[in-house]
């Protein structure tokens, strides 16, 4: 659990960085994931160290081998526990010429801990910084997996108030929502194509924990859960970094996280590989044909990069696979030829199940641009019968820049630890779409002026451009307003007059 003295500790982290020179988020929480990097390794071999004494057998698995490294130095001067309590400038020349240099010789050689290591580099000169760090790292209790996925969740948060600096991160309680709404099981296969820090993919392996505690008793289940159960792409290696080490310290031993650029390449080796597709991917506008991949082209023959990854979500998922991604509304209710064929394919090829609509600003600061959450499965023969639709008008969270809560930490989030009352449900729609969702039965004698309700799949079809946007169908309640004749009016203002001119004779004879 994060308590408020680990977050204290984490700010003074951060702080120390900043007052060190390090002031952008992303290199502060890259030189936090090195860091952390190191001192996991240490852990593991002390492990295996404890393991192999208890026993009475040699170390199974040695990390850091006997001897010195190629220039001199002694592995056991490279590991946490012995530099740890080295002089600032003698820590610092161990791990700038030492350290670093041998987590790049582990990326290089493909250990699947150093795979993300190859550009590793310390990213200051300061020794006493350095120290400082060493230190403060070393007193966060990170014992238990909660604390550590906890206090790494925390960091990642530092990005996102970062503000511009940051990346496009999407927010803890859109993910949970998402990954609640697709109930992911320890037999899914689930992948994130535009992975960043692996928000979506840790949410899952929580909500699993969680929901199916038997699927880490079973041996062949663990090694699913540990080994195959989780893909992330991405084309940017401090991401990639980062999103392997959020994995890590959050109990998930070997997840696939590798570069890749998911709408450059061709997907030939992994399609129809996945169960389940939980993404936020970026919308950067268009593509060059050249650089697009053919067999998406082949599905949507479109520049635009939220129709390609659509496509490609289409692509990965293998039949009866599911997905909930976010789209930016224009996917709703485009009008070119790409827009329509692709809101076709997914009503009539496949099965749609669902469009959120989110406020405008939930994912404020970084951008104020609508989107929405579709959710579909992957059929190849069809199957759409009715689209439930809901407009989500709050999250929990103010829809300004400052995204302050408006509620309770305990009445937050979709899954909420206090149960929300009428007036808190206008300031946090989450957990009744989640209510609602797990009931859809219901949904179909709810009137198009309620919040939610469903729409026919031939009645989005008959507009002839199967537009998927909720004001389409939403229906808005008149009131009948009485208002006073005009005669009437006339006369009340004439009476005013009147009153006005005795007014002003009363004040012309004070004045005389």
């Amino acid at each position: 659990m994060l308590t408020g003295s680990i977050r204290s500790q984490i700010d003074q982290i951060w702080n120390a960085f900043w007052s060190g020179g390090v002031s952008n988020p992303i290199s502060v929480i890259e030189q936090i994931t090195y860091l952390l990097f190191i001192k996991r390794l240490d852990d593991l071999q002390l492990v295996e160290e404890a393991r192999a004494e208890q026993l009475g057998k040699p170390i199974a698995r040695r990390i850091f081998p006997e001897g010195v490294d190629p220039k001199g130095e002694t592995y056991d001067n490279l590991r946490w526990s012995r530099f740890k309590n080295f002089e600032a400038r003698e820590m610092m020349r161990v791990v700038d010429e030492h350290v670093f240099p041998f987590l790049r010789e582990m990326g290089e050689t493909g250990s699947s801990y150093g795979t993300h290591m190859k550009d590793a580099r310390l990213g200051f000169s300061n020794p006493n910084l350095l120290a400082k760090v060493v230190e403060m790292l070393d007193q966060v209790p990170m014992d238990d997996r909660d604390t550590k996925g906890d206090v790494y969740e925390y960091m990642l948060g530092k990005i996102a108030s970062a503000g511009t600096n940051g990346q496009f991160r999407t927010p803890r309680h859109i993910i949970d929502l998402m990954v609640n709404l697709m109930k992911p099981t320890p037999q899914d296969v689930i992948c994130d194509p535009a992975a960043g820090t692996c928000g979506f993919l840790v949410g899952a392996g929580e909500y699993i924990r969680d929901h199916h505690p038997q699927a880490l008793r079973n041996a062949e289940a663990r090694k699913h859960f540990h080994n195959g159960m989780f893909h992330g792409f991405d084309f940017d290696s401090t991401m990639l970094r980062i999103g392997a080490m959020n994995m890590t310290l959050h109990g998930v031993e070997n997840p696939d996280v590798s570069y890749r650029d998911s709408l450059a390449e061709e997907h030939n080796t992994d399609a129809g590989a996945y169960s389940l597709i939980l993404a936020n991917p970026p919308f950067a506008g268009s593509l060059d044909y050249d650089t697009t991949a053919k067999d998406l082209l082949k599905i949507v023959k479109t520049k635009k990069t939220e129709l390609l990854f659509l496509a490609l979500f289409l692509r990965l998922l293998r039949t009866g696979g599911r997905a909930a991604v976010v789209v930016p509304d224009g996917v709703l209710f485009g009008s070119s030829t790409a827009h329509k064929a692709l809101r076709r394919m997914l009503i009539e090829d496949h099965k749609l199940e669902a469009i959120v609509k989110l406020p405008s600003g939930v994912f404020r600061p970084y951008a104020g641009v609508s989107c929405a959450i579709v959710i579909f499965t992957k059929t190849g023969v069809g199957g759409t019968e009715d689209v439930w639709f809901y407009d989500m008008t709050a999250d929990g969270f103010s829809l300004d820049d400052k995204r302050t809560p408006l509620l309770d930490a305990a009445k937050l989030g979709p899954v909420p630890e206090e149960a929300l009352t009428g007036d808190e449900h206008a300031k946090n729609n989450l957990p009744d779409i989640l209510a609602r969702w797990d009931d859809l039965a219901a949904e179909a004698d709810r009137p198009r002026t309620a919040q939610s309700f469903m729409v026919k799949a031939e009645e989005i079809a008959a507009t002839g451009s199967w537009d998927l946007s909720l004001n389409r169908y939403k229906e808005v309640e008149h009131a009948e307003v009485e208002h006073e004749s005009p005669a009437a009016i006339i006369a009340e203002l004439r009476a005013i007059e009147v009153e006005i001119a005795k007014g002003l004779d009363w004040l012309e004879e004070m004045l005389a």
